[in-house]
């Protein structure tokens, strides 16, 4: 008889743990049945904004697969089908069809949870107004999308200066709206240290995009109609028409926590390097809902990317069709972009590396993105953490303009494979004038690195 492989979830790893178990299982041998509570699978939410900013024309090309083209490989897809229950020790999921509101049991030799992230949405007053949007799923893009074709005004307000808001900042700039960006920190992006982050509001302000830090919101203003018309925070208000929200997410484990499965300090699943729930033979998790091992500080984290989500799926499909797949950890690494300036980091910030007790230096440097007298030459800074007695890279962050962000990869590498600053300068990195100075920035870094670890003692 054939098992059955239950999956919660219809985007990057959920289908990609179910693909790659088809790949390996035929259908007489591993049923796989899918539950996604929304109208779409296996799409980039990383390109919502780009959609919403018009750089992506159509909706569907964020779409890898359809869930017809799933159906297809023989992999029972449900959509608009919730799952309202994990019974752990009667192995089966209840689910609730979000059309007929049918709810009905079905059982499971094998579980992958694959539920993601949900975004933070205080509870401040007005918050569910019309006009403010959360920006989570290809439905929030469209329901986006929809209000921006209804508004007149061309005022908008994001909340949250991180990754979605910075890039959706820069979308509605795009679309030809005076932007103000509202965020509690004092600089954007706290995934980079202040300093960095310094940087990236200095370049906002420059494009136009009004950002305010140290601005708590307190309300959201409604008009006479309802609709949101302007965001408070104690000092001021700030007229909207639109509102988006980019307050961050956290682990969306409420069915995982209600089931007793193990959680970490964020909230996410714990899970073992094959990606198997932590206590549990027969469920795996992956995706936005697990914490998983940061390979520089040794803690568990969480961190919501679609890169990783994919990897996990691979891993989980892999296992749970009889082969064997781990999956290590992370270093941290992440790209965006406001406009032309590009953002990059990998590792720990200098207050990561303080929580977890390391002694660092630090080195900034001023560069540039190709040799000083080739045409197209960009600046860019480079920030380098290495821990102090042993010159171990512990984190880079870079800011700057065309051909910045991808050589964070450098340092990922670096990182991955536990190298020294002194290491990294003998690095054989390719070299001519259209591309990098003789010396690469990361290298001038490392370089500078390695005198202030000898000079520290």
């Amino acid at each position: 008889m054939s098992e059955r492989l239950v999956v919660i979830g219809g985007d990057a790893a959920g289908m990609s743990a179910a693909s790659q178990a088809r790949r390996l299982k035929t259908p007489g041998e591993l049923e796989i049945v899918a539950f996604e509570r929304g109208h779409f699978s296996s799409y980039s939410a990383c390109g919502i904004p780009y959609w919403v900013g018009g750089d992506v024309e159509e909706r569907d090309e964020l779409i890898a697969r359809t869930p017809e083209e799933h159906r297809a490989r023989d992999i029972d897809l449900r959509t608009r089908t919730e799952v309202t229950e994990v019974d752990v020790p009667g192995q089966r999921v209840r689910t609730r069809d979000l059309e007929s509101g049918t709810e009905a049991w079905t059982g499971f030799d094998k579980l992958v949870i694959a539920t993601g992230a949900r975004p933070l949405r205080p509870p401040l007053p007005g918050i569910d107004a019309p006009g403010v949007h959360g920006v989570q799923t290809l439905d929030d893009g469209q329901a986006l999308l929809d209000s921006l074709e209804r508004t007149e005004g061309r005022r908008a307000v994001v909340v949250g200066a991180g990754y979605i808001g910075v890039e959706m900042a820069e979308a509605l700039l795009n679309r030809g709206y005076e932007v103000t960006v509202l965020n509690r920190g004092e600089q954007p992006m706290a995934t980079l240290d202040p300093d960095m982050g310094r940087l990236v509001h200095r370049a906002m302000d420059g494009l136009g995009i009004r950002t305010v830090g140290s601005s708590a919101v307190t309300k959201i203003l409604t008009g006479e109609e309802g609709r949101v018309r302007a965001v408070a925070t104690e000092d001021a208000e700030y007229p909207a028409d639109v509102v988006v929200l980019g307050t961050g997410v956290v682990p969306e484990t409420t069915l995982a926590r209600a089931a007793g499965l193990p959680l970490g300090t964020y909230g996410g699943l714990l899970t073992d390097l094959a990606m198997r729930v932590r206590g549990h033979e027969n469920i795996w998790a992956g995706g936005d809902c697990v914490e998983v091992l940061d390979l520089v500080s040794g803690r568990e984290r969480h961190i919501a990317l679609g890169t990783h989500a994919n990897k996990h799926g691979q891993v989980i499909g892999s296992n749970v069709g009889g082969g064997y797949a781990t999956f290590p950890g992370v270093v941290g690494t992440a790209v965006s972009k406001v406009c032309d300036l590009e953002i990059a980091r990998t590792g720990l910030r200098e207050k990561d590396a303080r929580e977890v007790g390391l002694r660092y230096v630090t080195v900034t440097i001023e560069s540039t993105s190709r040799a000083g007298y080739y045409p197209g030459a960009a600046p860019m800074t480079v920030k380098m953490i290495a821990e102090r007695r042993t010159g171990r890279l512990l984190g880079v962050q870079i800011v700057g303009r065309e051909g910045a962000a991808k050589r964070v990869d450098i340092a990922a590498v670096a990182l991955t494979a536990g190298m020294t600053v002194e290491q990294m300068t003998a690095l054989d990195l390719g070299y001519a004038p259209p591309f990098s100075p003789v010396w690469d920035p990361v290298l001038i870094a490392a370089r500078k690195s390695m005198a202030a670890v000898r000079a520290a003692g």
